[in-house]
């Protein structure tokens, strides 16, 4: 990714990415499914054009100091393991700030799907840049606090009004659960990014999770529709997809397919794993194709290899 950073510019290239493309998919740029997934890599002092487009799109912090995203005139400040919504229709652009570091983000959309249904549209901004309208981190001012809702301020769209999701207070959610929850026996301690006002899935087309797995867990296998992408927050250890074990650090990233086994371990007996993952639950859910089922031989555990 930084050595990207030499041979392509943002004037050049608009934005720098590197496709994580899935092999076995001819003529569509996939990850999995209809989920796209790339990186992203820009240094101190550059800026991505505004544009807009009917893909929704997400951002997941992976490293660097200084990010920042605006959307629709609010300005985000972007740390490690930040996750932000660029919801379709609105305009974004990314950049570094100057005292900044490199920074590199994965970047989610459901491109594959919007293409498959031929409703792909993308403008560039007239100005090129976007006015910053409101206060720095206003989404997170407003629509953060758990439980509370501003008064008289409304909010119409399909898609969370909170656009960027902060990790330290996702991490201390999570360790605050499983101070209190058995847990899943598959995922362990899983929660979901939601909708303040609605309690629902952040945006139309893309959902997305923080799971958080305890020292020494042992998950047992389970399969569902939806397919999934998942990167590693933190932590270390391993996951058996489909009889295939796969080895997992910080800032690794994985996917399962729909309708696959699998199951995740955390191989540290001493610190917490935490896996982000973003997926297309909300058109399943919505189309009425989510389906779950446990693995019910070899207590619930795959057979690796075989």
């Amino acid at each position: 990714m930084l050595k990207s950073a030499d041979l392509v510019t943002p004037e050049q290239a608009g934005r720098r990415v590197v496709y994580l493309n899935n092999s076995g998919e001819r003529g569509l740029s996939t990850a999995v499914g209809l989920l796209y997934s790339g990186l992203q890599t820009m240094r101190p002092g550059e800026a991505a054009t505004a544009h807009s487009h009917s893909s929704s799109a997400l951002r997941f912090i992976m490293e660097g100091r200084g990010a920042y995203t605006i959307v629709d005139g609010q300005k985000m400040l972007l740390g490690a393991n930040d996750f932000v919504l660029t919801p379709n229709g609105t305009w974004h652009e990314h950049g570094v700030e100057p005292d900044g570091l490199p920074c590199i983000w994965q970047d989610g959309l459901d491109m594959p799907l919007v293409n498959v249904l031929e409703a792909g549209f993308y403008k560039v901004h007239p100005d090129l840049r976007q006015a910053v309208t409101e206060p720095v981190d206003s989404s997170v001012a407003l629509w953060s606090a758990p439980a509370l809702r501003p008064h008289n301020i409304g909010w119409n769209k399909p898609y969370s009004p909170l656009f960027k999701y902060q990790w330290e207070p996702t991490y201390e959610a999570l360790q605050r659960l499983a101070r209190t929850s058995e847990g899943s026996p598959f995922d362990d301690i899983l929660m979901h990014y939601t909708n303040p006002l609605t309690g629902g899935h952040v945006m139309p087309t893309l959902g997305a999770s923080m799971q958080l797995l305890r020292p020494g867990f042992v998950g047992k296998a389970h399969r569902h529709t939806g397919s999934f992408i998942y990167q590693v927050a933190k932590g270390q250890g391993y996951s058996v997809i489909d009889g295939q074990r796969f080895d997992w650090q910080e800032r690794d990233i994985f996917c399962v397919p729909s309708w696959v086994f699998h199951e995740h371990v955390n191989t540290s007996q001493t610190d917490d794993a935490c896996l982000f993952c973003f997926n297309d639950l909300p058109v399943m859910q919505a189309l009425q194709l989510y389906y779950e089922e446990a693995l019910s031989d070899n207590d619930g555990h795959q057979r690796v290899g075989e």
